[in-house]
């Protein structure tokens, strides 16, 4: 009789359990339903797919993107499994051959998209079904409170009265509290686990820049960064293609990654990623939800995102198999503003509103910080560390200085020019600037002209920065950024308060990056070791490219470097290396163990 640790080692080739699985799976197999919020490479899938495999009634997989889908049953598939796809990349005629694999043919998971799903004449159709369990990815897309709720998702809840006897079992790897009460409430009423494995990520280092000049700042990144593989994110399309061009010029392997290109394109651009080694990709956040690529060295991010929650499901791509990561985020006072706009013109309703400028506060929070960012970070969800020792403001703590006397100079400015312009003008008149908008509305004499003089610009920006991050002052983005003054403010001009900031820090960004290359360094190959792992991609490609999948569905780099320190020379070796299963060893394992002979 099949247990969830003969599946695991027979069938999927691994040798145990992550940390966390094997709850979650007696949790499903006992019945009952549950919330799982699990970091990114924790191996969410394992949970769901083995349980699904001792149910005699079918799983229903309800996934965010046809690409992920794809991915997932082609993975399946290669360990021997009989599963189902419905989606819409396929034919009529294929479709119906999906749907009889799992009514007719003995497939125990099928895939589909919430749209798909809940429509009258496929609800009916799963009626005869009666699945075992209901099975949903991407689960924070169900909460209003969540950083990406999609309608089609909130329809998900009717589950809970359509199929009473089936499990629920919800996948997220982004949640704060209110988010995974929300989340239980809607998909079960509340009746099932919430289980948090946590959120630290260890293997990522975490860095923040201040803007100086974005293009300058990428290269100056990517210098360190090795011809590695990674993610650089960046606020729009036009932007993709911009930072996609200078990274290309300067010689390395970009490819921009955005809605506005045709799906051929896309679909090019994302093999190319998954297949090849040292491909960056320049992209805005239409890239990156189910992307199962393990070694992503680094994320950069251009701009600042919208939220917290946004961020860390983004920086989570980079170091899938443990290895040393880099995130980076480069952003400017521009970021804020328009990052404000987007939330005060997205049509909805002012509680949301209020809640997503709370959420961007909070990010704001994370990139000024002056102590451990990962602390700042973990709070966020609920949990609490000692610092990490692997952050920018760890590995050089920034200076605290009192800023008083400038900050002064700036809000005197943003006061007496009646709190109606953005920071540039703001600036201009502190410093003391005659620039034709400031002798337009006579601020050159104004008793505030002049005051900060002695400070350079970039030096005022970064103070208008941390001045903005922690509430001193804020800008009204229903007039394009106006600076106006809070409490705060106010009592440092009335000498009652004092205001500290960081010193503007340079180049440590960088110097995460140098120090993940070189943790990963510490671990490298020999010679001879390269040269087998360089043959075993080769092969690896060869059969990725004969199925038409990326490679990572034939083996994981992680499975192939098992191979390079065990040496396997008989079935009995290969099957003793992590991810390699009975089918997957019937299908390639003499091919690898004949290139590890001969190497």
């Amino acid at each position: 009789m099949s247990t969830p640790e003969s599946i695991i080692q027979n069938t999927f080739g691994f040798p145990g359990f992550r940390p966390g699985q094997k709850e979650v799976i007696d949790t499903l197999v006992s019945g009952e339903s549950i919330l799982a919020v699990m970091p990114t490479g924790a191996g969410k899938s394992l949970c769901y797919q083995i349980p699904a495999l001792l149910f005699e009634r079918p799983t229903i997989v309800i996934s965010p993107l046809v690409a992920l889908m794809d991915n997932q049953v082609a993975g399946l598939r290669m360990n021997g499994i009989k599963v189902g796809c419905l989606h819409s990349g396929q034919s009529r005629e294929e479709n119906i051959a999906e749907w009889q694999s799992v009514t007719h043919g003995g497939a125990k998971l099928l895939y589909m998209s919430p749209e798909r799903l809940m429509t009258g004449r496929m609800l009916s159709a799963m009626k005869s079904l009666n699945p075992s369990m209901f099975v949903i990815d991407e689960a924070h897309c169900v909460s209003k409170w969540g950083p990406a709720f999609r309608p089609e998702y909130a329809d998900l809840q009717r589950l809970k009265d359509l199929f009473p006897q089936a499990r629920v079992a919800a996948f997220t790897a982004t949640a704060d509290e209110l988010t995974r009460q929300d989340i239980a409430d809607k998909l079960f009423g509340g009746q099932g686990r919430i289980l948090v494995q946590g959120f630290d990520r260890p293997n990522l280092s975490l860095a923040v820049s201040p803007l100086r000049n974005r293009s300058q700042q990428l290269l100056e990144f990517m210098k360190e960064t090795d011809g590695q593989s990674g993610i650089v994110y960046c606020l729009s399309r036009k932007n993709t293609e911009k930072f996609a061009g200078v990274l290309t010029a300067a010689g390395y392997k970009a490819l921009p990654y955005h809605a506005g290109l045709s799906t051929e394109t896309r679909f090019e651009n994302q093999e190319r990623f998954m297949a090849e080694d040292g491909v960056v990709m320049v992209a805005t956040i239409a890239f990156g939800m189910g992307i199962d690529k393990p070694d992503i060295r680094f994320v950069y991010h251009m701009n600042i995102p919208g939220s917290l929650e946004a961020f860390y499901q983004e920086i989570g791509r980079a170091g899938r198999d443990g290895q040393p990561a880099v995130t980076a985020l480069c952003y400017g006072l521009d970021d804020i503003r328009m990052r404000r706009q987007f939330i005060s013109e997205d049509g909805a309703d002012s509680e949301h509103q209020m809640r997503e400028h709370k959420r961007l506060d909070a990010l704001l929070g994370y990139a000024e910080a002056s102590g451990c960012r990962r602390q700042v970070l973990l709070s966020y969800f609920g949990e609490e560390q000692e610092p990490c020792g692997n952050c920018d403001n760890c590995i050089s703590p920034p200076e605290m200085i009192d800023a008083t006397q400038p900050a002064k100079a700036i809000f005197s400015a943003i006061s007496q020019t009646g709190q109606r312009f953005g920071t540039n003008h703001v600036i201009a008149v502190a410093r003391g600037e005659s620039t034709d908008r400031v002798v337009q509305f006579s601020h050159d004499k104004l008793d505030a002209f002049g005051r900060g003089e002695t400070f350079p610009k970039p030096y005022m920006q970064a103070l208008i920065r941390q001045a903005v991050a922690s509430g001193t002052i804020s800008m009204d983005i229903g007039r394009y950024g106006a600076l106006t003054l809070e409490a705060g403010a106010l009592d440092i001009l009335a000498d009652q308060a004092k205001f500290k900031c960081k010193e503007l820090a340079r180049g440590r960004t960088e110097s995460s990056a140098r120090r993940a290359r070189k943790a990963i360094e510490e671990t490298a190959l020999s010679a001879d070791e390269q040269s087998l792992l360089v043959k075993l991609k080769s092969l690896r490609m060869e059969f990725s490219r004969e199925i038409g999948k990326p490679a990572f569905v034939v083996f994981s780099d992680a499975t192939l470097m098992d191979m390079v320190a065990k040496i396997p020379s008989n079935r009995e070796e290969m099957l003793d290396v992590s991810g390699v299963g009975e089918t997957k060893f019937d299908r390639y394992g003499e091919a690898f163990l004949e290139v590890i002979k001969t190497a």
